[in-house]
């Protein structure tokens, strides 16, 4: 089984990156995060423009239809340039949620929007641990609430609300134009990605997919957005070994380049064999994605996990082959820290998919009498 990119693939891989070292230099993502800006527009437009939007979506919704294998090849030059857009609130999120629980009147009115760039999305899920009865609750049709965490939500147009509807909870539209909302945005260890608590009172709303089956939608969503935030998060641990390769080949003590050390060798091999691990996991996780395979909760979880270490383990160790200037504002090395740890804990944290995996490696067990589902491990 051949799970290598097609020609096609590689060369849609090729533009993407030229494309991104001329739109989004380091020098943009720096400007991003020193200044009030939550994204870089003039990056989102220009994306929009090529329709990178619209890469996986039915042509009958305004979609490219090429699939999911595009999508993650996208997403992984993404991350390589630590791009500060609403790309995965809007497309893996957002977008896919309708795709999974939306009806098809809301698929033909918000997909479309979200292939030309009329109007970004986002997801709601974590409640606000002290707001206490004012915990997202929908009554007569109307939210009220506060939700916390929210990415992008001060550029997003509508939010996917999950709310206490009766005695479950329930996926719903909200507007995020409505009076009755409030945005305020939240500090994180990445400012150029935006956060925010999201607060609503008597904001009304349109439910997404059946009533009370919240968990089936999000479990789905989260299993093809861990895919592609893999994918983002293999781009970034690639640029970060990158750079330590090219500094520790530059960088000269005692007339040799430090890259001769066997300290350094030893770093950027670790490095190395963190990133190829995770590459395996994550190309599983984009054939298990593309083709709808059984073991995509399996291929999702063991993606995610080997992503999320090997971006971390290279950002950190990127860091320390460059010394004392790695740890410098001006330095570049923070930028892709950053973005680890905080891709680190999108869709919920590390532990959280350990644990994710490893339920469902027995349960893929117990489905198969006792054969587990082959997994690379990072």
């Amino acid at each position: 089984m051949n799970f290598e990119f097609s020609e096609d693939q590689q060369l849609l891989r090729d533009e993407a990156r030229k494309f991104l070292v001329q739109q989004c230099p380091i020098e943009e993502v720096h400007r991003v995060l020193n200044s009030e800006d939550e994204y870089s527009k003039p990056l989102w437009d220009a994306i929009i423009d090529l329709g990178w939007t619209a890469t996986a979506l039915p042509a009958e919704l305004g979609g490219f239809g090429m699939g999911y294998l595009e999508l993650c090849v996208l997403a992984e030059e993404i991350g390589r340039a630590s791009a500060p857009i609403p790309f995965s609130s809007a497309v893996y999120l957002a977008g896919e949620c309708l795709l999974v629980g939306g009806s098809e009147a809301q698929k033909s009115h918000w997909l479309p929007k979200l292939a030309k760039g009329d109007a970004i999305g986002t997801l709601a899920l974590v409640d606000d641990a002290g707001a206490g009865s004012r915990a997202a609750t929908v009554k007569n049709g109307k939210l009220s609430g506060c939700k916390i965490v929210v990415p992008d939500a001060n550029l997003a147009d509508y939010v996917v609300v999950a709310a206490k509807d009766g005695t479950g909870v329930s996926l719903f539209i909200a507007m995020l134009s409505e009076s009755g909302v409030s945005r305020t945005p939240q500090s994180t260890i990445d400012p150029s990605r935006g956060y925010s608590k999201v607060e609503f009172v008597n904001v009304p709303v349109e439910r997404l997919g059946q009533a009370r089956h919240a968990d089936e939608i999000v479990d789905a969503v989260y299993d093809r957005a861990a895919v592609l935030i893999a994918f983002e998060q293999l781009g970034g641990a690639q640029a970060a070994l990158d750079m330590a390769c090219k500094f520790s080949s530059e960088r000269f003590a005692f007339g040799r380049p430090i890259a001769s050390f066997q300290g350094i060798k030893h770093r950027l091999a670790e490095m190395y064999v963190s990133l190829e691990l995770a590459r395996s996991n994550c190309y599983h996780g984009a054939y298990a994605l593309s083709t709808g395979a059984a073991d995509l909760p399996v291929a999702a979880a063991a993606a995610r996990v080997a992503a999320g270490r090997a971006f971390y383990e290279c950002a950190r160790e990127n860091t320390q082959v460059h010394g004392g200037t790695g740890f410098s504002w001006q330095a570049d090395c923070h930028l892709y820290y950053r973005r680890a740890k905080l891709l680190n804990l999108a869709l919920g944290g590390e532990r959280r998919w350990k644990d994710k995996l490893v339920h469902r490696l027995d349960k893929h067990r117990d489905a198969n009498g006792g054969q587990t589902a082959a997994v690379i491990k990072g």
